[in-house]
């Protein structure tokens, strides 16, 4: 595995983590980077817990990526 792929998933992983806290900390960092915010047109705190699906599987799967290796 080349720097390039381990470094892009280690975004993915801080990413991915910073998603999950997005689910129950509301700070200008995790607001700013909501994924529901940005695919749903009235995001509310109703679609909040999409970010905790979301930073899971994106977390999970860098996580998977490294380890594979």
């Amino acid at each position: 595995m080349s720097h390039q792929d381990v470094l892009i998933n280690v975004i993915g992983i801080l990413y991915g983590t910073i998603l999950i806290a997005a689910t129950f900390v509301r700070a200008s960092l995790t607001e700013a980077m909501r994924i529901d915010a940005l695919f749903i047109k009235e995001y509310s705190e109703k679609t909040r817990p999409l970010n905790l699906l979301v930073g899971l599987f994106v977390a999970g799967y860098g996580l998977y990526s490294l380890l594979s290796r």
